[in-house]
């Protein structure tokens, strides 16, 4: 049988990259679709290297992101975005990837989904992000009719600078479940072999489950060859997520979320400012942020930090006790300056007490993002 050829785009938003494709180019028939798309990717890969795909063989660039137009009156475009497993037939769908949605929205300029607003200056896109069910606003800068992308905005994790895109997440919290799903800032989680973990989950851009650095025997500096290279801790670490997933209702059983979502929830651990070297070898000296904060994606550590875990964790950082207030330096509630494992970024939420309960009115983040390539991507007949 001919390989078929599909129109497609490779993008890096923020510290990710994945394979953007308009909805109208793909089988309607999800038993069709998700094979094409595995195949577009380069999974299962028992070698774990994506060698005959797109993927780029870690969690950051093994993705996929569907972009069509959006029906909904408040809404210029939608997507929905999957993270695909490298060595398994499995796309997740249960979250959001808070660094691709940043390439959402020059994305749908240049491919005419909506009119860019300013020749120059910045276009506003309005996004509904389909797997969670909230509204992002995309602030894209735009020269000569056409998204930016020389820049001046440096990102820790990315080795060359962009033009600055704001994303302002609107009311973030909740979408599958409450943003407290349990209706606790900390809950103390009985993990079999790991022992009682005291967790803050929330739920605001992405299911994300918080603990401290120390309570997974770590100090909290850690960067990936530390951690990637010990099986016995990434064990635990998704013992841990996997028993979080259960209390936050997301799955029936720890072998089920194992199984089913290994995407979302994420987990993080954290720690109380301190300096360390990244791992391009920049200082990151203790003065400058306000905790020291790890998030593992689809596994593994993630290489700095996730978008959606940001947002998660500017939340988290608001409310009074939760894990990671503790660890935060003092007044470190609305604008986080987070330490990761290739520098740092800064984060920011809007949460607000209201009928005994939290909201979250929005979370702000700067990301930049690139098209790294147009065309069409070839999958075998």
């Amino acid at each position: 049988m001919r390989s078929r050829s599909i129109p497609a785009d490779y993008w890096r938003g923020g510290t990710s990259k994945g394979v953007f494709l308009l909805e109208w180019d793909l089988p309607a028939d999800r038993s069709e679709r998700e094979p094409l798309l595995l195949r577009v990717i380069g999974s299962p890969d028992p070698y774990g290297k994506q060698i005959d795909g797109m993927g780029g063989a870690s969690s950051s660039t093994s993705k996929v992101v569907i972009v069509r137009p959006s029906a909904r009156p408040d809404c210029d475009v939608e997507y929905t975005f999957g993270a695909v497993a490298i060595d398994r037939p499995v796309i997740d769908w249960s979250g959001n990837c808070g660094n691709l949605t940043t390439a959402v929205g020059p994305f749908a300029v240049l491919h005419g989904l909506v009119p860019p607003a300013a020749a120059d200056g910045v276009t506003s896109v309005r996004l509904w992000q389909a797997n969670i069910g909230k509204r992002i606003l995309a602030h894209v800068p735009m020269a000569d009719g056409v998204p930016a992308e020389d820049g001046e905005f440096l990102m820790d994790g990315v080795a060359f600078p962009g033009s600055e895109i704001l994303l302002e997440f609107l009311d973030p919290g909740g979408g599958e479940s409450a943003m407290l799903p349990t209706g606790r800032i900390v809950d103390d989680i009985d993990v079999p072999g790991v022992g009682r973990i005291a967790a803050t989950l929330v739920n605001a851009g992405n299911p994300t489950v918080f603990v401290e650095a120390a309570a997974l025997g770590l100090a909290g500096v850690e960067l990936q060859q530390e951690v990637n290279g010990n099986a016995a801790l990434l064990a635990r670490c998704e013992a841990v997520r996997a028993h979080a997933t259960v209390r936050m209702g997301l799955a029936a059983t720890p072998e089920a979320a194992t199984r089913d979502r290994p995407a979302t929830p994420k987990l993080s651990f954290v720690s109380a400012p301190a300096s360390y070297v990244a791992s391009s070898g920049k200082a990151v000296e203790a003065p400058s942020i306000d905790l020291v904060a790890r998030i593992l994606s689809m596994g593994a550590l993630h290489h700095a930090y996730t978008g959606t875990g940001a947002v998660a964790l500017a939340v988290a950082a608001a409310l009074p006790g939760s894990v990671v207030a503790r660890r935060a330096r003092s007044g470190a509630s609305s604008r986080v300056r987070i330490g990761h494992p290739s520098g740092t970024m800064t984060v920011g939420a809007e949460v607000v007490p209201k009928d005994g309960e939290w909201e979250v009115r929005r979370a702000l983040m700067s990301r930049s993002a690139r098209r790294l390539m147009s065309g069409e991507v070839w999958v075998p007949g």
